[in-house]
């Protein structure tokens, strides 16, 4: 069971953060030239990977329980603060993220900025894909160099996050527009989720917490963090005043 939400938490959260990576590189490659961006893409990789390389190893190196009391911390922390966007956005208190907006900011941007072309490269693109590639990847090296530690299962975590990594790749170079027809905002919402629940699970482990039945407990832990989130958002959308989509959150 572990594995299996393991392999899910990973993809879908990964899959968000490339989504979002995607927008910026398609706007650039578009707009001034498919050169410069997919050079700043491929640098961006190559250091997400040697971070990878880095950190994994390292942490296997930790006490199981003392990793998991951290990564447990960090995981709750980067859970609820996606979970509470998410309830945001859901009940109406903030705009849906909007990636076809977001796409036309990006292009819009890129027609205005000045060519900046140095030794073959547009820097302005380069230096944009890299920065965007990079922020978007470190989230995602993070969820599978955390999640993967822990359950010591790295290999797994990886193939997850390559998985969403080809799949959006593989969309974007199909269609060449922003993935806007994902349900980010609905994804986003269970990626929450999941982050809390591991973050929860791993987090009471580590102070020596022996769960009921063990891993069979994360489908209840998941089922209670789901449900308290949507009564949280019913309360919230009855005190709201519905923000129309695309205004700023």
């Amino acid at each position: 069971m572990t594995s299996a939400l393991l392999f899910i938490s990973t993809f879908l959260a990964s899959g968000v953060e490339f989504v979002e990576a995607l927008t910026i590189v398609l706007a650039l490659g578009i707009t001034r030239g498919w050169r410069s961006p997919l050079v700043g893409t491929a640098a961006a990789a190559l250091t997400l990977g040697v971070i990878v390389a880095a950190l994994g190893p390292a942490l296997t190196l930790v006490p199981i329980d003392v990793l998991r009391l951290v990564v447990g911390a960090l995981l709750l922390a980067f859970g609820l603060q996606w979970l509470r966007k998410a309830i945001l956005r859901s009940s109406g208190y903030t705009a849906l993220h909007d990636e076809e907006e977001a796409f036309r900011l990006e292009t819009e941007q890129a027609r205005q900025a000045s060519a900046g072309r140095r030794a073959g490269l547009d820097w302005y693109a380069f230096t944009l894909a890299f920065k965007g590639v990079l922020l978007e990847g470190l989230e995602v090296a993070f969820i599978v160099v955390t999640f993967g530690s822990s359950e010591r299962n790295i290999p797994l975590a990886a193939l997850a996050g390559v998985s969403a990594l080809l799949l959006v790749v593989l969309a974007g170079v199909a269609l060449r527009a922003p993935l806007a027809r994902v349900p980010e905002n609905t994804i986003k919402f269970s990626v929450g989720v999941l982050l809390t629940t591991f973050g929860t699970f791993w987090g009471a482990e580590g102070t020596g917490v022996s769960w009921p039945g063990d891993e069979l407990a994360l489908p209840a832990i998941v089922a209670f963090i789901a449900l308290s989130s949507l009564a949280l958002v019913k309360l919230l959308e009855r005190r709201r005043i519905r923000v129309p989509a695309g205004a700023p959150a």
